[in-house]
């Protein structure tokens, strides 16, 4: 089964595309959803966050009072980072149960959409990174319509996230959306086409040969990292230069 990551950045249209994938019959893992489920009442994450951060991050349903939490951590990088420690590898967890059920499905693609894919290091773990890009010009208008904020309020957003441009270096395919909505969807269709085409087989079939399934996805993620690795090596020598 084919494991794509697919990230972009704030307005670009990932979850546009995300939608777009969904609709054309590919499952999607989303990792927001999951960051949400992985703290509902009653999980071990949720007893960990009151623990840390005491019982008044709790509504009075017992819900995590997510606005009061995001204000205590928002300006506090050391709260922030045992926010992390506690909320990530649970969402993790729970990416890595979702894809093992599309694998059990029998699925031949599934699609983890993170918005941090990059920062967070899962990027190393996917068979593909497709990234969803416009202009940095475009993304900035698009986020102040959005949002309704001033220049500088969006700018000071997008200057808090990994520039869209650096994520390109880590995409193995790019989705442009500077443009309009026929110009994505086109590009989309194309997409899942070609990862129809580069998708390896189901368990289906690959049972027949379990040597062959396993050695594949070890082969994919080691290819992976000689990549990544090489690509660091080119960006270091551009610098020099």
């Amino acid at each position: 089964m084919l494991v794509v990551g697919l990230t972009g950045g704030i307005a670009t249209g990932k979850s546009t595309v995300s939608t777009l994938l969904e609709n054309r019959g590919i499952p999607i893992i989303d990792a927001d959803v999951l960051a949400r489920d992985v703290v509902r009442p009653g999980t071990p994450a949720l007893a960990r966050i009151v623990a840390t951060f005491g019982r008044d991050m709790l509504l009075p349903d017992g819900t995590l009072d997510r606005a009061k939490l995001g204000a205590r951590v928002f300006a506090d990088d050391a709260e922030r980072r045992k926010l992390n420690a506690i909320v990530h590898p649970a969402v993790r967890w729970a990416m890595a149960r979702a894809v093992a059920r599309c694998w059990l499905r029998g699925e031949r693609v599934c699609v983890l959409d993170v918005p941090l894919l990059i920062e967070s290091g899962i990027y190393r773990w996917v068979g593909k990174v497709v990234v969803v890009y416009c202009s940095a010009e475009i993304q900035l208008q698009r986020l102040m319509k959005r949002d309704g904020s001033t220049r500088d309020a969006a700018q000071a957003r997008l200057s808090a996230q990994l520039p869209i441009a650096d994520k390109l270096a880590f995409a193995d395919n790019v989705l442009d959306n500077s443009g309009g909505p026929q110009d994505l969807d086109s590009q989309v269709d194309a997409f899942v086409r070609r990862l129809q085409r580069d998708a390896g087989w189901s368990w289906r079939v690959s049972w027949l040969f379990p040597p062959w399934g396993l050695l594949a996805a070890l082969w994919t993620l080691l290819w992976r990292q000689i990549k990544f690795r090489q690509r660091a090596l080119r960006r270091r020598r551009e610098r020099g230069q």
